[in-house]
């Protein structure tokens, strides 16, 4: 009678663990959806609007994967390392859309204000650097909303347009 109980709750034991591995995997899987969904959206809106994929990133991984604001900044960067914008930059290319020496001394300034940037904000506390992220969104937002057109539009004529002058 005593082996029975034991074994009882020793099938017991190993039951509530096949359970709690079950939840687990279950949770987990939610989890990879929701990653590789908000991988596809981020993706789309990158090479739709030319956004900073981490302007999506970083809130959706706070709010929804409910991590802290500097997990959040360190994953973005590290999501968007390797893919960032090469699937439209591809397209841009193509188009004749790209600013090859813009865009080399741009990287290299941001290398360097990278670094300088994450000396600056790994010791500040979550909510401090929460509220800096926050602020610069709006500032962004208000930027965008008031900017004004442009009243000298570079364009490209071909040698025969020139001719007809």
């Amino acid at each position: 009678m005593v082996a029975s109980r034991a074994e009882t709750r020793e099938d017991r034991a190993h039951a509530f663990g096949r359970q709690k591995k079950r939840a687990k995997g279950s949770r987990n899987s939610v989890v990879t959806l929701i990653v590789l969904l908000l991988g596809l959206v981020v993706g789309v809106l990158v090479g739709l609007l030319g956004i900073g994929g981490g302007v999506v990133l970083v809130p959706a991984l706070v709010y929804l994967l409910h991590m802290d604001q500097h997990l959040a900044q360190g994953t973005s960067l590290f999501i968007l390392l390797p893919p960032v914008g090469l699937g439209a930059l591809r397209e841009y290319w193509r188009q004749g859309q790209v600013d090859l020496r813009a865009g080399i001394l741009c990287a290299m300034g941001m290398l360097v204000g990278g670094y300088l940037g994450g000396l600056i904000a790994v010791p500040l506390a979550s909510r401090h650097l929460k509220g800096l992220f926050g602020c610069f969104l709006i500032l962004a937002a208000v930027l965008l909303w008031q900017k004004p057109q442009p009243q000298n539009q570079m364009t490209v004529t071909t040698g025969e347009e020139s001719a007809r002058g």
